[in-house]
């Protein structure tokens, strides 16, 4: 685990060259498919050297959530331990992690009347309005999602009309889990958050040049998609579509890609700071993959 940028994809290769694993990519953007550059997909030659799973599931006009993720991991976690190989789950969406680990609680299935009218209704006021709306219902969620945050006001919204409680107290009942593994867990962290936001910079830059605009206006053309569509909303994605429909500038939509992008790594974090039972590394550390090596080395 750990937060973007933070060298997870190249450590998974480095500890595939010693472990009999096949990874598991635990990202909630690389299940769609032609989303390649933005969110930072190994490449094809990586893929055929090392089996990869949970990649190119689904188009980008589809959904998919972690409740999905979790009976798809479950599934390949299987079939990697009975051909005898050990699953080795990568990635940065700490939902998923979570949700694999702990289970989810009962959460009403999405409503598209709901959203079209949330939607609407963000359209006309504006989403910080209805975080205010949020805070009114559902405090406890508002007080961790941003006012801007449009995918998590939305989904918080949509269950607190659907079912009538907060969704804060529904992800606090009980849950039925059964996990039949036993987990060795690791997470990288910078020793310098400054170093990591150097590299979060330096990404995005080269996503650009590698042409993650291109691979946005492809995407508009062949799908059925719009700003508010979940794959849409990925970090980077969101920013190249505003620039494609003419809303903001080249240098405003690097700007906010990059800011975005450390958002996101500040939400990784926090995420990881709730989280227990996992050893650190420190991911700006040279010697980072013989450390990971060593310690994998002596777990039983």
């Amino acid at each position: 685990m750990g937060p973007t940028a933070s060298g997870k994809s190249n450590i998974a290769i480095e500890i595939a060259r010693h472990f009999p694993v096949e990874i598991i990519s635990v990202d909630s953007a690389q299940v769609y498919r032609e989303m390649d550059i933005g969110s930072a997909k190994p490449d094809k030659e990586t893929q055929a050297a090392i089996p990869h799973h949970l990649i190119d599931l689904i188009d980008p006009d589809q959904h998919y959530s972690a409740a999905r993720f979790r009976e798809d991991a479950l599934i390949k976690m299987n079939d990697i331990t009975t051909r005898g190989k050990i699953p080795l789950l990568v990635g940065g969406t700490m939902l998923y992690f979570k949700a694999l680990k702990e289970g989810l609680s009962e959460l009403p299935s999405a409503n598209e009347h709901v959203r079209k009218n949330i939607e609407m209704e963000a359209d006309e006021k504006g989403w910080p309005s209805l975080h205010e709306t949020l805070q009114k219902v559902d405090p406890l969620s508002a007080a961790r999602i941003e006012p801007n945050d449009s995918q998590r006001i939305q989904r918080a919204l949509e269950v607190y009309y659907l079912t009538g409680k907060p969704l804060s107290a529904i992800i606090l009942e009980p849950k039925a889990l059964h996990l039949p593994y036993r987990l060795t867990s690791m997470a990288l962290l910078p020793s310098d958050r400054k170093v990591l936001h150097e590299r979060i910079h330096l990404r995005f830059e080269k996503m650009i040049a590698m042409g993650l605009i291109e691979e946005v206006r492809t995407l508009r053309n062949r799908y059925d998609i719009h700003a508010n569509t979940p794959s849409m909303r990925c970090v980077g994605y969101r920013q190249v579509y505003s620039y494609l429909d003419n809303q903001i500038s080249f240098t405003q939509m690097q700007d906010m890609g990059i800011a975005a992008t450390r958002q996101l790594a500040k939400r990784q974090l926090t995420w990881l700071r709730s989280m227990t039972e996992y050893r650190v590394f420190d991911c700006l550390d040279q010697n980072l993959s013989h450390q990971i090596i060593a310690y994998l080395r002596t777990t039983n």
